[in-house]
């Protein structure tokens, strides 16, 4: 009768082996499902590695020995800490390499330059031979593909310089109208404004202590030179109007320094840590002002027809962009101009702002090429101190030899990667998909074998002749275009003659009206944050000069 009861007369105990059948079924799925997982992971952090390691080890590459799961993060962290810790570097000393590359500079100097270290699982190779690197960037056959940071490069800026394919192609194609050089010599007299509110704001402060001179922090003086420079002359708008996005990307850098260690760890970004969420924050209300400067200039556009594009990038971009759309052809959406304005902000002043800065260290630490300089600027603008002009600006060769040197020497980006996604060989070596490629630029603009043994030497006569003749190895010969300051290939940087032209208008109005020295607090102290910036700001004396 119990029995009965349990089991019931409508066939229960059939019920309960269903019930049975499928908890054992979904425990089975479950179970094939971990073992898949693990498999994975087991794939992913040591299988594969190892099989990577020794298809390169066979060719006779060495490097450090893979650590799972880290690689040489761990490595990279400690040599950079000990790094900073040391003394700072001796005035006039430009032997910055192993202080800012430091995992690079002892993998090169123990394992050889073709040398290999670890992202995580995934094997990194250093290509520092100029002409192997050349053929990295040309990338004619699309073997190698740019190595992003996920979510958090797009948190940062998400424009030309990540994209790949068609979607860069068509990009390229719509921005590259903005920076025709007729359109530059058009943005000029905001160059000169910008410049000019600088000198003037110098002169006060210089006044104001009751003498001729004063102590300035050049670093940040820079980034706000250039932070207005990229407001008005790519947005139309003041710097005061476009601080906060400065404010809002400089803390966005900050913190993703803080993370960039950690992203080869699979999802990382997607945890919700306090810097993750405080970075998507950022993000969310840098795009929120970019987007409503976009939709005021399209609105303005759609009512007003080309007078109302304006001279700024924004403003040339929408109307490349709208012409490209009124062809039949893809525009750019939104989010893509959103995108390609963080770039604007995140490389135009960024890059600029740390090229001025170290051109001011360097000349001060060589008065005598300050000197050659400033003869140079007041021999082609002589008169009253009225803004240079575009004429004026390409005949000072002394000072674009400076620049170029402190490029080389003081290389912003020092190093960019790729990755090979199908088997290519390159140098007569094969390399298996999956590795990734690391052209250390810093190194190569240091290396003696491609510029000779004064490589770490502070000598702008070397590019007397221009950048393809500047490097002379110790045969002579040297290695034609080994300068990679604004990158190569197909994806040398759109904005390079954007700032040079920047760079050189502020060189020339500030030596015009300055003489510049170091102050005795300066500590030389280059380090990648993660452009090569002055660890410990840059502080220069400025002494009024009068103008002739």
């Amino acid at each position: 009768m119990a029995t009965s009861l349990l089991v019931g007369p409508g066939g229960g105990g059939s019920l309960g082996g269903e019930a049975s059948l499928l908890c054992a079924a979904i425990a089975a799925a479950a179970a094939v499902a971990v073992a898949w997982c693990a498999a994975r992971a087991v794939e992913w952090g040591l299988l594969r590695p190892r099989r990577l390691a020794r298809a390169l080890r066979a060719q006779g590459l060495r490097g450090t020995p893979y650590r799972p799961l880290a690689g040489d993060e761990p490595l990279a962290a400690r040599l950079a800490r000990e790094a900073r810790s040391r003394p700072p570097l001796p005035l006039g000393c430009h032997d910055v390499v192993p202080r800012a590359m430091p995992l690079f500079h002892r993998a090169m100097e123990e394992h050889g330059k073709t040398s290999m270290t670890w992202y995580g699982p995934v094997p990194r190779v250093t290509i520092s031979d100029p002409e192997l690197a050349r053929q990295v960037l040309s990338n004619k056959f699309g073997h190698f593909e740019k190595v992003g940071f996920g979510q958090l490069g797009r948190l940062l800026h998400y424009g030309l310089s990540t994209h790949e394919g068609e979607k860069w192609a068509r990009h390229r194609r719509i921005v590259t109208p903005a920076f025709h050089l007729d359109k530059l010599k058009r943005m000029l007299p905001a160059f000169a404004s910008c410049c000019a509110d600088l000198v003037g704001r110098w002169e006060g402060m210089a006044s104001g202590g009751g003498g001729e001179s004063c102590e300035v922090d050049v670093w940040p003086e820079m980034q706000r030179l250039t932070g207005d420079v990229i407001s008005r002359a790519a947005f139309g708008s003041s710097y005061l109007e476009g601080r906060r996005i400065f404010q809002l990307q400089e803390e966005q850098v900050q913190l993703a320094m803080l993370v960039a260690g950690k992203l080869h760890i699979p999802g990382y970004m997607m945890l919700p840590t306090r810097i993750n969420r405080r970075m998507k924050r950022i993000a969310w209300e840098i795009e929120g002002i970019l987007g409503g400067m976009i939709a005021k200039r399209e609105a303005a556009l759609r009512a007003g027809g080309e007078a109302t594009a304006g001279d700024d990038l924004l403003g040339l971009m929408l109307e490349s962009n709208m012409e490209q759309s009124s062809s039949g052809g893809p525009g750019m959406s939104t989010d893509d101009i959103i995108g390609e304005c963080k770039l604007f902000y995140f490389a135009g002043m960024e890059t600029t702002s740390v090229l001025l800065t170290w051109t001011m260290v360097v000349l001060c630490m060589h008065p005598e090429w300050q000197h050659r300089a400033r003869e140079e600027v007041l021999r082609v603008f002589p008169g009253d101190g009225a803004a240079p002009d575009y004429d004026g600006l390409s005949r000072l060769k002394i000072v674009t030899m400076v620049l170029y040197e402190v490029l080389r020497l003081y290389t912003p980006v020092s190093a960019v990667r790729r990755r090979t996604y199908k088997p290519m060989e390159l140098g007569g070596v094969r390399y298996p998909a999956g590795v990734m490629l690391v052209l250390p630029f810093l190194c190569i603009h240091h290396d003696r074998d491609v510029w000779g043994e004064d490589a770490d030497e502070f000598r702008p006569e070397r590019f007397a002749e221009g950048i393809a003749r500047a490097a002379s190895g110790p045969g002579g010969g040297g290695h034609p275009a080994a300068l990679f300051a604004f990158g190569g290939g197909p994806r040398t940087c759109i904005g390079q003659s954007f700032a040079l032209l920047e760079a050189k208008m502020g060189l020339a109005m500030i030596l015009r009206s300055f003489e510049l020295e170091l102050s005795p607090s300066y500590s030389h102290a280059p380090f990648p944050l993660p452009l090569l910036r002055p660890e410990h700001g840059a502080q220069v004396k400025l002494t009024k000069r009068k103008l002739p």
